[in-house]
């Protein structure tokens, strides 16, 4: 295999037969120590949470493929902690796409005159920033992207749609094991002319909140695969 990314979260290497394994590392985002999937640096390393990000995204992967959404996982091995998927281009030197139900985090951070933390968002707010930890994740519009050359409206509509339908799809399998999800990221790409969720799901990525108290990555893996 020959490496061809090192990100902060998983390696990414290139396969013989074309597709892509990505490594999932031990690392978390967040700052200080404390786990925030809203952060763009490491601020954590915690033991064991690469098998559980790797579990997690394959039980929504396949949960997402039995609902007819389309995504670049083929398939896994926990005990290596990797998984193989399709190779797909992404937009730009990357986007991250979040969908926000609940005011928290970043959002507050920037708009907190405005809203209180922990205000709903009815139907779910959707943003985007590019993949930049020198410049901060800056946000980017819908506008902005088509502008720059790195998205037509019509692949960011696309884009916009799914990850809506995705989000609700993690949100109400969560809600039947009691877990409010506040807020999730995405990747998503370019394969064969259609614009598909690439990265991963995983614990490291959504805030999981229950009976008012966030949930820790690890713990939040166990409730997800332990029901």
């Amino acid at each position: 295999m020959k490496k061809i990314y090192s990100g902060k979260t998983k390696d990414v290497y290139s396969l013989e037969n074309g597709n892509v394994l990505l490594k999932f590392k031990d690392d978390c985002t967040g700052k200080d120590g404390v786990f925030d999937p809203g952060e763009n640096s490491i601020g954590l390393t915690i033991e064991g949470i690469g098998k559980a990000n790797l579990q997690t995204s394959v039980y929504y992967f396949e949960l997402l493929k039995a609902a007819g959404v389309q995504t670049h996982y083929v398939s896994a091995n926990v005990e290596d902690a990797t998984m193989e998927v399709l190779p797909a281009k992404v937009f730009g030197h990357g986007l991250e796409v979040i969908c926000r139900l609940v005011a928290t985090g970043s959002f507050i951070r920037r708009y907190g005159e405005y809203i209180k933390d922990g205000t709903p968002l009815e139907g779910g707010y959707v943003e985007c920033t590019f993949k930049n930890d020198e410049k901060g994740d800056p946000l980017v519009t819908s506008e902005g992207l088509a502008a720059l050359g790195i998205m037509t409206q019509a692949q960011f509509d696309s884009m916009k749609e799914q990850t809506l339908k995705i989000t609700k799809i993690v949100a109400d399998d969560l809600k039947s094991i009691g877990l409010d999800l506040w807020d999730i990221k995405f990747e998503f790409g370019y394969n064969n002319g259609r614009v598909i969720l690439i990265d991963e799901i995983a614990s490291g990525n959504m805030r999981v909140y229950r009976n008012g108290k966030i949930v820790e990555p690890v713990e939040l893996t166990r409730l997800i695969l332990n029901r």
